[in-house]
């Protein structure tokens, strides 16, 4: 059975999309962390990070870093703080989280609830910095 993320890719399920190429795709987290929180996955569906060939967590990392300078330019904040759980979905992925501070990046703390506008808005701004 495919992953959430791969309906997603797929457009079997709606997401807000900032950033897609043949092999990677980025979109919000809909209970982020902070705003602009955007999950990065391969769309190769492969469970754990570190199972992805050399060449693509290469790529994923590199099309990671572009993802995030564009939410650097449309979030403010002070750096792009970057985690690697995956254990919630089988399906491997990097979290970008707009930090402030340090303390932000913490998965324990209550998520945010942003409207489906306000999260439409903040995917487009920084899909138009990519």
């Amino acid at each position: 059975m495919a992953s959430i993320f791969t309906r997603i890719i797929n457009g079997e399920i709606p997401a807000y999309k900032v950033a897609e190429t043949d092999k990677y795709y980025a979109f919000l987290d809909i209970s982020p962390l902070q705003k602009g929180h955007t999950l990065v996955v391969p769309k190769k569906e492969t469970d754990y990070l570190f199972d992805l060939e050399d060449e693509e967590l290469a790529g994923l990392m590199v099309f990671a870093g572009k993802v995030a300078k564009a939410i650097e330019k449309s979030v403010p904040c002070a750096r792009i703080g970057v985690a690697v759980v995956g254990l919630e979905v089988p399906h491997a992925h990097i979290h970008l989280v707009p930090l402030q501070d340090g303390s932000e990046l913490n998965f324990s703390r209550p998520k945010l609830t942003l409207s489906g506008d306000e999260l439409k808005a903040c995917a487009a701004a920084i899909a138009g910095r990519m």
